[in-house]
């Protein structure tokens, strides 16, 4: 049995590590709380030979969510292989905020999600998630970065059941997203850098439109200048693309 000075000072190193932030005046007033006949002083002393001090705080850190596997190093080979996340910010004409859901298909830039707003949560990004689901079947990975909305435990739920796995890009590093990250280049370019909203009905409607033309007719120069939705559905059926070509 240990005597009654080492008892004293191992309840202490488990009052220093279950209270961290604690300094030797509120580990003493637990030992009287306990029981303990000790006088402050007999406290602070062994407190500080035990090297017990209360730590600086060391800095805050972002939530990041964990990589199925590295995600800078993976790109996609065939369509549903990775579907790739982003956001979009603007304002209507009172300057109250808009916020743009923006999401792509690597493989063939389709537009193949969206959701418009003055905010968008986690249970928003699923929905939108699960109605690319149900037209198109589950992908393999979705990239995305370290955002409240897409590390939240609604988004972890979503992949594991739908058997998707996620690449988080690196905090600071949009290059890692590159290819919807082109999507809102483009997306600035011709549309936000160029209308005034009124209300967001109206920045809806635009958007849904200007996404509707980006798959069907835009050329789109990484894909033989081939609009998104005619490159896919031309790895399903080819033969209309060869007749054109002859």
């Amino acid at each position: 049995m240990l005597a009654p000075e080492q008892q004293l000072r191992w309840r202490l190193r488990e009052i220093s590590k279950d209270w961290p932030r604690y300094g030797f005046r509120r580990a003493w007033a637990l030992l009287q709380q306990e029981g303990w006949k000790v006088n402050r002083k007999r406290v602070q002393r062994i407190w500080r030979e035990e090297g017990l001090r209360v730590p600086a705080y060391a800095p805050k850190r972002r939530r990041v969510g964990e990589s199925t596997v590295p995600a800078q190093r993976l790109r996609a080979e065939r369509p549903n292989h990775v579907w790739a996340l982003d956001f979009l910010f603007d304002a209507t004409s009172d300057g109250r905020p808009l916020k743009v859901l923006t999401m792509c298909d690597e493989f063939t830039r389709e537009s193949i999600g969206r959701r418009l707003g003055r905010s968008i949560t986690a249970d928003d990004v699923v929905a939108v998630l699960d109605e690319a689901i149900r037209q198109r079947g589950a992908p393999t990975f979705i990239r995305c970065d370290n955002g409240p909305e897409l590390v939240a435990a609604a988004i972890k739920d979503w992949c594991r059941f739908a058997g998707t796995g996620t690449l988080y890009i690196e905090p600071g590093s949009p290059w890692q997203n590159p290819f919807v990250e082109s999507f809102n280049g483009k997306a600035r370019d011709e549309l936000f850098a160029r209308e005034i909203f009124d209300s967001v009905f109206e920045a809806r409607v635009l958007y849904d439109d200007w996404c509707d033309v980006y798959n069907r007719l835009r050329p789109h120069s990484s894909l033989g200048y081939m609009p998104p939705a005619v490159f896919a559905a031309a790895l399903i059926n080819p033969e209309p693309l060869l007749r054109v070509d002859h």
